[in-house]
């Protein structure tokens, strides 16, 4: 199923696109996608949710699908304050004191830093993979070399060649991310043209390398989110009611989830899908809405 209705709303710096379910009075409930995702892994998410009474959202990020910047002028910036400031300026722009996030990737890190940041605006939350908050601090430090073996995107996007790699073969090589980082989900191949289109926003190349560079100390970042990076640079705690999801079969290396777990101090709950690649949601649907469901209070 795919969601039954779509929207469009402004923010200072984007026309957010997004799509819904559920009626308009029930708990809000953000889903957000991640990289090289969209919208799209939670089209069997949504009607398990709207069923329980959420009001669904999941809105495109930045970079991908029919979001746009309003200004041909502002920098492309893919990092995490950027994402995260998106996700308030999406809640305030429907009149949303508060919501459930859920999300994965690169929207669990703005989940996260939201819930981190700004608990009030956050009735609980769904993380995949624990803590994605980075620490910008540590960022020229080497992790485990089977760890890093995973990375080699990311340090492909680093050099001129993978900019105009990622420009010219996106879907060749976004499909491939997408079977090497779920390589129990024999569905991936199959899926992936639904999303591909996503894939073709105009800025989704100039985001996607900000990021990647942003992370690693290679760029400066967009001076108006700066006050913001300062405050997740203190690595702060998540107080929210909280549902970690490890995926047990993910393709992209690093430590276990479980590893994170003090930076969770309040209410917490770690489940391991044991078979369950990097797209949770699509993969795992029912496993994904059941965890947003217990939030729901």
């Amino acid at each position: 199923m795919v969601f039954p209705s779509r929207g469009r709303v402004a923010t200072s710096v984007l026309e957010v696109a997004y799509e819904c379910a559920g009626e308009a009075g029930g708990i809000p409930v953000i889903l957000l996608h991640g990289f090289p995702y969209d919208v799209r892994a939670f089209d069997d998410v949504a009607p398990i949710l709207a069923a329980k009474g959420a009001f669904v959202l999941a809105p495109y990020l930045r970079g991908f699908g029919p979001t746009r910047f309003r200004d041909g002028a502002t920098v492309r910036s893919g990092q995490q304050a950027a994402l995260a400031q998106d996700l308030l300026d999406f809640m305030d722009a429907l009149g949303l004191g508060s919501a459930v996030l859920a999300g994965y990737d690169w929207g669990g890190r703005a989940a996260c830093i939201t819930a981190a940041l700004f608990p009030d605006r956050v009735r609980g939350l769904v993380s995949v993979d624990g803590y994605n908050i980075q620490n910008l601090a540590y960022a020229g430090e080497p992790a485990a070399p089977e760890w890093e073996r995973s990375y080699w995107y990311q340090y492909y996007f680093h050099s001129e060649r993978g900019r105009r790699g990622l420009e010219r073969n996106r879907d060749e090589l976004c499909e491939l991310l997408w079977r090497t980082w779920s390589p129990t989900w024999a569905a991936a191949q199959e899926a992936f043209p639904a999303t591909a289109p996503s894939l073709h926003n105009p800025d989704f190349v100039d985001v996607v390398i900000h990021s990647y560079r942003h992370r690693y100390g290679l760029v400066d970042g967009d001076p108006r989110y700066q006050q913001l990076e300062e405050r997740i640079a203190g690595e702060p705690p998540i107080t929210v009611p909280t549902v970690v999801l490890e995926s047990g079969a993910d393709g992209v290396g690093g430590p276990s989830a479980a590893e994170d777990r003090e930076y969770f101090t309040g209410p917490y709950e770690h489940r391991l899908l044991s078979r369950v690649g990097h797209n949770v949601p699509q993969e795992a649907p029912d496993a994904f809405a059941d965890a947003v469901a217990g939030l729901l209070t």
